[in-house]
């Protein structure tokens, strides 16, 4: 029986809904298509990042110099890559109503600031029992460490527990610790897809 219910952040509970204003910043750097995700999540120092290697400022302050930002641009930089981000609210919705028969929890590939952020600008941090963040555990998706972690702090088993996540490998890496796994795409009926394992508001 499903005891707990474990979702990533961003492409699921955060999802960029506009992509226009990355490609006008990638227009305006004289950059190709998808560099600014490709710098700030997938170069070398946005992964360090990731695993809590380098704070989050100092992926910045790389990603001005790399770029050739001033401080002012840096901060136009940072709003507009965000700027296309919005909740899934109807999947917070659904998670809420699910609670407190359930646990909630998420496990994110993320730099050092996301909790602040799932506090202030995204305020959904209240919506979920326990937080798992790359940065603040040294280890990345799909590492069987950080799924491990996360089942043992919520007290659970790995087949008690639901991963929900936009990356096939991530999933695969929940899988293959035992828990059951949902590929999560914009098309994904959610409520659907979590009656097929018995979970229902």
């Amino acid at each position: 029986m499903i005891k707990a219910l474990i979702f990533d952040v961003g492409g699921v509970l955060v999802r960029t809904v506009d992509r226009s204003r990355r490609a006008i910043l990638e227009a305006e750097l004289g950059l190709v298509k998808g560099q600014t995700d490709e710098t700030v999540f997938n170069s070398a120092m946005g992964q360090a990042a990731q695993r809590g290697e380098v704070t989050s400022r100092t992926l910045w302050n790389w990603v001005a110099a790399d770029m050739g930002l001033d401080k002012q641009g840096l901060g136009h930089f940072q709003h507009e890559f965000w700027g296309g981000d919005w909740v899934n609210e109807e999947l917070v919705a659904l998670i809420r109503s699910l609670r407190p028969r359930y646990q909630t929890a998420i496990i994110s590939n993320f730099m050092d600031d996301l909790r602040r952020s799932l506090s202030e600008k995204y305020p959904i941090a209240d919506a979920f029992d326990l937080i798992v963040i790359s940065a603040e555990e040294k280890v990345m998706k799909p590492d069987p460490v950080i799924f491990q972690r996360t089942i043992e702090r919520l007290g659970r088993r790995p087949e008690e527990c639901v991963f929900v996540d936009d990356f096939a490998h991530n999933v695969e890496g929940a899988r293959a610790v035992g828990m059951h796994a949902i590929h999560y795409t914009p098309q994904t009926d959610m409520k659907a897809e979590l009656a097929k394992l018995g979970v229902t508001e």
